[in-house]
């Protein structure tokens, strides 16, 4: 549901580009055959300009406008938003595009780069070229969207948290107008109004409400309750958030005035708080991750390809049995995979013990030297390349302790909701083997609310002068 809801998005945000492209560069043609001829002068100096700084100019432009609509948030695309404010932002945005664009032809020779004469009667005109195409363009997408929801294109089916009061007036909000293309599948309620009247069906309580997203592939939550402890809020958060799919929260009227809450993700009217999702659900950083992922894993096999067959056959001289040690373990969505490491212990290592501790006699003498050393993880970036694993990410389990863990460690699960890392944010913090489970797991958790680029980075460079300065020793 999730892919489905984030392809529909970038299909709703390419167009509104597309848009914006559109009207900027009809605007320029607009400019060059209609108000370039009304300044004779101007005229002769703009056509005597090299064709290069006519190019450049252009490019820029389209480039400045692009980066200043983002800036502004042209393409957060909020439903429901008036179109008096949305030309309000592209006047703005407008504005500083072109202001950018004229800066950069005014220094370009400073760079040894082409320029263009653009006095300012040409320029004021442009600008209000490209303004009014631009807010024309945004009228026309607004509403050929606006029609294609009524219609059933690109709908978002929503789930209400709460049937009493802030229930029913989201509920009657985000119906009022099927343009914003909001269908509301009915509530999660451990209550009902003294009337016994709502909105809409109550499919079931909080108990069930992974269950209700799950049958009526809701892509929305909105949390609306009012007067609710702290971690009974949390706990309602936490059971939407697991199902995958986006939380947004209407404050009670609390918040509103001591708060005094003014959020641009408005619906209908309606001041919705974001609640974080993991950053990693946003397709373009999956993307970003993957990249990483494969282009780290490649680079290290390749250089570590002779000195993995040399510890393939010490581990063979030293014990009959495999180099390699495969085994089961839980990976993102809590399914189980193939694990690959050197194996380091006896080949009836598993039969003994399943829980590998400091002092473990089942190890061989290289085994020992690998684990010290983190080498016996090496083959794990075959895993990567395979996409079971990253290269950072929450410690794969055996399934046992997860099926042990997930019953004793509230949330412990949404450590899966990211694939299985060879290090992580627990490891680097000094957290791997015989530790607290429930300190892993905080770590773990905060990884995959806050994951960036960098921090993976930060991770990979903090584990490795951690083994090469013996800091972070496995055993």
């Amino acid at each position: 549901m999730m892919r489905q809801l984030w392809r529909n998005r970038i299909v709703v945000i390419g167009a509104a580009v597309i848009a914006d492209f559109s009207a900027t560069n009809f605007a320029v043609l607009l400019w060059y055959w209609f108000l370039r001829p009304l300044s004779f002068e101007g005229q002769i100096l703009f056509d005597n300009s090299p064709q290069a700084g006519s190019i450049l100019f252009v490019a820029v432009l389209n480039g400045a406008v692009f980066v200043s609509y983002l800036v502004a948030g042209m393409y957060s695309l909020p439903r429901g938003i008036s179109r008096i404010d949305e030309s309000f932002k592209v006047l703005s945005a407008t504005s500083v595009g072109i202001f950018i664009a004229y800066i950069s032809n005014l220094v370009a020779p400073q760079f040894a780069l082409p320029d263009v004469f653009i006095d300012t009667t040409l320029l004021f005109g442009g600008w209000l070229l490209v303004l009014f195409w631009t807010v024309l363009f945004r009228v026309v997408y607004r509403s050929i969207l606006s029609r294609l929801r009524r219609n059933g294109v690109d709908i978002r089916r929503v789930l209400i948290i709460g049937a009493l009061d802030p229930g029913q007036i989201v509920f009657r909000s985000i119906t009022r107008d099927d343009s914003l293309g909001y269908r509301v599948v009915g509530f999660a309620s451990d209550f009902v109004p003294e009337s016994g009247i709502t909105a809409g069906p109550i499919l079931g309580n909080f108990d069930d409400i992974g269950d209700i997203i799950k049958t009526q592939h809701v892509d929305l939550v909105i949390v609306a309750l009012s007067g609710r402890a702290s971690h009974e809020l949390f706990d309602i958060i936490m059971r939407a958030e697991d199902a995958h799919v986006e939380v947004k929260l209407y404050p009670d009227a609390f918040t509103l005035i001591t708060n005094n809450v003014v959020s641009e993700n408005e619906v209908a009217g309606l001041p919705l708080l974001n609640v974080r999702n993991g950053a990693l659900a946003n397709p373009f950083n999956q993307f970003l991750k993957r990249l990483f992922d494969i282009t780290f894993a490649s680079l290290l096999l390749l250089v570590a390809a002779p000195l993995m067959m040399l510890i393939a056959v010490l581990i063979k001289l030293e014990s009959a049995g495999p180099a390699f040690f495969v085994q089961p373990r839980v990976g993102i969505d809590g399914i189980p995979f193939p694990t690959i490491k050197f194996r380091t212990m006896r080949v009836d290592a598993p039969n003994l013990a399943s829980w590998t501790t400091r002092d473990d006699p089942r190890k061989t003498r290289t085994g020992t030297f690998l684990r010290k050393t983190s080498l016996d993880e090496l083959p794990n970036f075959i895993n990567v390349i395979r996409g079971e694993m990253s290269v950072v990410g929450p410690r794969p389990e055996q399934v046992l302790w997860v099926e042990r863990f997930s019953q004793e460690i509230p949330y412990y699960m949404r450590r899966h909701q990211q694939k299985a890392g060879i290090t992580g944010w627990a490891q680097a913090n000094g957290l791997r083997g015989d530790t607290s489970i429930e300190d892993r797991t905080r770590y773990d958790l905060y990884y995959v609310e806050n994951w960036s680029l960098l921090f993976d980075i930060k991770i990979c460079i903090k584990t490795f002068v951690d083994v090469v300065t013996g800091r972070n020793k496995g055993y």
